[in-house]
């Protein structure tokens, strides 16, 4: 197989079967990190959340949209430290609105129902990060790169 096509199976399969992931945002030059649930678009082009317009992380998206988000498959027992995968995507990120809001909460509420009545909230924003790259690391030696077009 390919490396890209082995690269973006990898990665379909990865944000899946992930439920959470961790985003990077700052202000100000410091980093501050953030647990989501998360869900991403078939062609790995974006990556959704939903947060509270009153986080910290709201705020330093609307300071600066650059953003990291990893994805990971570890269980924290000592298997991971050889057979987890890790991916780190980077891009930037933006609050969407209307028609294209409600097709990416039809698509997240089907990972996750049980956050049905907090993406709904008046006070909830949905974000899309647009992908830029994707850096995959396993056996935490074996590091390949997938960089998109636009």
């Amino acid at each position: 197989m390919e490396p890209t096509r082995e690269i973006r199976n990898r990665l379909k399969e990865l944000c899946n079967s992930q439920k959470l992931a961790v985003v990077s945002t700052q202000a100000g030059g410091q980093p501050y990190a953030s647990l989501v649930a998360f869900v991403a678009s078939d062609d790995l082009r974006s990556i959704f959340f939903v947060t509270a317009r009153t986080t910290r992380k709201f705020a330093n998206l609307k300071k600066d949209p650059r953003v990291a988000v990893l994805i990971n498959s570890s269980t924290n027992e000592e298997a991971d430290f050889h057979d987890a995968v890790s991916i780190t995507a980077t891009g930037t990120a933006e609050e969407i609105k209307d028609l294209e809001k409600d097709k990416v909460l039809t698509r997240y509420l089907a990972k996750h129902p049980y956050l049905e009545d907090f993406v709904y909230s008046p006070s909830c924003a949905v974000i899309e990060v647009t992908t830029q790259s994707y850096y995959m690391v396993q056996n935490f030696q074996k590091v390949m790169e997938l960089h998109l077009d636009r």
